[in-house]
């Protein structure tokens, strides 16, 4: 589903080369969930940013979906990420002023959707995530954690191939965290392929696959099940 091979990112200033990825090697297979964790400054924002073509990067070679993507201009990346990639956020992103189905609409106006496909599409996406009934209400009358299942609803209509969530539950306390996790898990479930960015260690091991990075490169945590192994490996890494 996503294949990168020796990426590199690199920002660069007047003054300062800052290396954001060196030699970036990761492989997502369809219908993986895998969460990715590291300190601060490691390089995940970078990668979900390149993964979601949000960003170019200097070498390397990216394939999605068996596409090669390294290569294609604005236009062909744009379309593609489209049709393939929905993005979950953890600031949710909604709109104050619009209810849900019309949050949940946006995206798919911009794709083109006929009126009634994308009525079906919304009021699918809003069944899946439990709020079908309060399709009507405004972001600001409901809860951080059901706000997120709207951003969730939003991802999910337009059917996309691979989901990618950056700190989903980041400005969520913990049992409504654990929600949204079971939710990504049935998502999940269903076929759809998850990468998710977070800080919580307790989170991440709920994923089927777990990567750690640092410094721009990955590390491989799949055989780390314990939450104490994690944080062991970690401390030991700095």
């Amino acid at each position: 589903m996503l294949t990168m091979t020796e990426v590199k990112k690199i920002f660069r200033t007047d003054l300062v080369e800052t290396h954001a990825l060196r030699d970036f090697n990761l492989q997502v297979d369809e219908g993986e969930f895998v969460a990715v964790t590291g300190p601060s400054g490691s390089g995940k924002t970078t990668f979900l940013n390149i993964a979601g073509l949000l960003e170019t990067f200097e070498g390397g070679k990216y394939e999605l979906d068996g596409q090669d993507v390294s290569r294609l201009n604005d236009k062909k990346r744009s379309q593609l990420r489209n049709e393939k990639i929905g993005f979950i956020f953890q600031s949710f992103n909604l709109i104050p002023d619009l209810n849900l189905f019309d949050n949940v609409d946006v995206p798919l106006r911009y794709r083109g959707f006929k009126g009634a496909e994308r009525k079906k599409r919304i009021e699918e996406s809003l069944e899946l995530v439990g709020l079908a009934n309060r399709m009507k209400h405004l972001p600001s009358q409901l809860s951080g954690g059901q706000q997120q299942r709207v951003a969730i609803a939003r991802a999910l209509a337009g059917n996309p191939r691979f989901l990618l969530a950056d700190e989903p539950t980041g400005n969520l306390d913990s049992k409504m965290a654990l929600s949204v996790l079971e939710l990504l898990k049935q998502i999940n479930d269903q076929g759809t392929t998850i990468v998710m960015v977070t800080h919580d260690q307790h989170l991440a091991t709920q994923a089927k696959r777990n990567i750690y990075v640092r410094d721009g490169r990955v590390s491989e945590l799949s055989e780390l099940t314990d939450i104490n192994e994690i944080n062991l490996h970690q401390a030991a890494n700095g």
